[in-house]
């Protein structure tokens, strides 16, 4: 009996509160942590301290996997920064084949991510001074030769920034082969730094911002001609679409270009290229309403809605706030959800540690990610039940289709229920209730622990075991980790145990893998190198 007890404990350890938790395979810690680090610090951990975790589980994982980690976080996760940092460190562990060559050329989407990652790789190599970038990667340096060959005069010139490490820098380190003639002269122009200015809404309005007008009508006027013609060209990009709605207000545009925007916001075919993540459209739903921030009092933010405004478009607000409803509506008609005999319980995590920033500038909180997820897939379930727990646990009654508002109404309500992790209230209301679900979800940072002062501190995983044992066998309890801190609060792949992680919708093609028997790590082991 002692010698099973302890091959059972072997795997358990303790959270960041200290509750019992359990340990993950090196393979999906590391899965759990890349997909939702932004490389900034966190509520429970500084961002050395993540990066140290990152190294070591690289190294006690196979290569073959880091990389298509690597690819599939960039690929599909839509993340940037996080992959350079796996290609990187897969560089120091790893040779003898063209992997990292291969990993390289996949990861690399865009003109400015070349020198994105020589820059990390000067970083994480420590390579300063007259070290700097002398001994590059091989496999690295040709896998960077071959993204050179794959960018134009325009994808070149859009991101040739003023960065430590310039395109011309990376050209004479990597030293790129060219095709034909015709590339022979881009490079040329890169050496010389006599790329064509792109045609961008950056370039055109700081190029607008530099003239000089006889009065603030004149150039009042002139932005509001400049808006409109971006809006006309097909140069303004869906995501700075999304960032500078307030901004088009602002400058008046007409009515007819104002329709366009809406158009091509609520466009689904322009939504599934944009590849943004759910909280995008949050983040410009809330800049629209003027929510206040947790940490931005009503005052302050009133004050800036009304200097920005002006008086300008204010009235057609609410067609913008529509646009982006249906615009994430159509980020969620992909989902594949559950019928209307599947009955479903989505619990979000709205605890103190979920209260901090997805990234250093961003005012997108983690438990809005989480809130976000939520009611993506509850708008394509039929028979569900969603609430929000901290101290305590409560469901709250939201109409289906009104995603973005659903949203702000739990946001409004989140201080109704407290601000510790007592996710363990939420199985245990359906268990004393005997309520049945067929499936159960809570979207979390994983860190739950009991707060209960009246000294029965039982776990989650006590109260899920009698649950599946006395009220519903058929159960299946996910796990949204939010934020990869490298455990689980209940044991894997027993008692229909299971946990996902990261930010993007995509995490809802893991949730159908799982459902279609397989596992969270089969998307990632699919991808081809």
């Amino acid at each position: 009996m002692k010698f099973n007890l302890l091959s059972k404990l072997k795997n358990q350890t303790t959270n960041h509160e200290g509750a019992k938790t359990f340990v993950l395979s090196p393979e999906m810690e590391l899965y759990t942590a890349v997909v939702t680090w932004s490389l900034n610090d966190s509520f429970y951990e500084k961002n050395e301290v993540c990066l140290a975790r990152l190294q070591v589980l690289i190294a006690a994982c196979n290569p073959a996997f880091v990389g298509k980690l690597a690819v599939y976080v960039r690929t599909k996760m839509y993340m940037r920064s996080v992959p350079l940092v796996l290609v990187t460190e897969l560089a120091k562990l790893h040779s003898g084949d063209d992997l990292v060559a291969r990993v390289t050329e996949g990861v690399v989407n865009r003109a400015d991510e070349i020198t994105e990652l020589l820059a990390c790789y000067e970083m994480l190599n420590q390579r300063t001074g007259t070290k700097k970038l002398n001994r590059l990667s091989k496999q690295l340096q040709k896998g960077l030769q071959a993204a050179f060959n794959r960018f134009d005069e325009y994808q070149f010139a859009k991101y040739n920034h003023d960065t430590a490490i310039k395109l011309r820098d990376a050209l004479f380190l990597v030293h790129p082969r060219a095709k034909d003639d015709a590339q022979q002269a881009l490079f040329n122009k890169i050496v010389a730094g006599t790329l064509q200015t792109p045609y961008t809404w950056e370039t055109e309005l700081s190029a607008l911002g530099q003239a000089g007008f006889d009065s603030e009508e004149a150039k009042a006027a002139a932005f509001k001609a400049k808006w409109e013609e971006l809006v006309d060209s097909g140069k303004l990009g869906y995501m700075a679409l999304l960032r500078n709605l307030r901004n088009i207000q602002e400058a008046g545009v007409s009515y007819t270009h104002f329709q366009k925007v809406c158009a091509r916001l609520a466009d689904a075919d322009e939504v599934a290229k944009a590849k943004q993540f759910p909280f995008r459209y949050l983040a410009a739903y809330r800049e629209l309403i003027a929510e206040p921030s947790v940490k931005t009092s009503a005052i302050s933010v009133y004050k800036q809605v009304s200097a920005l405004f002006k008086g300008q478009n204010k009235g057609y607000t609410g067609e913008l706030l529509d646009a982006l409803e249906k615009a994430v509506q159509a980020a969620a008609a992909n989902i594949k959800g559950f019928g209307y005999e599947t009955r479903v319980l989505l619990a979000c995590d709205v605890s103190g540690s979920m209260q901090t920033p997805v990234s250093a500038k961003s005012k997108i909180l983690l438990y809005d990610v989480g809130l976000m997820l939520a009611m993506l897939l509850q708008s394509r379930c039929k028979n569900v039940e969603v609430g929000m727990f901290g101290d305590t646990w409560k469901t709250i009654a939201v109409p289906r289709a009104n995603i973005l508002g659903n949203v702000q109404e739990f946001y409004r309500r989140e201080g109704e229920v407290g601000y510790s992790t007592n996710g363990h209230l939420v199985i245990q209301d359906i268990l004393s209730r005997k309520v049945i679900m067929d499936k159960v979800f809570l979207f979390t940072d994983c860190q739950l622990w009991n707060s209960a002062a009246d000294g029965s501190k039982l776990h989650i995983q006590y109260y899920w075991e009698r649950y599946k044992r006395q009220v519903a066998p058929q159960a299946k309890l996910y796990l949204f980790d939010l934020k990869g801190y490298g455990q689980s609060p209940l044991t894997l792949l027993q008692n229909d145990v299971y946990l996902v992680a990261g930010w993007s919708d995509k995490v809802f093609d893991v949730l159908a893998a799982l459902e279609a028997g397989g596992s969270a790590l089969d998307a990632i082991n699919q991808i081809e190198l």
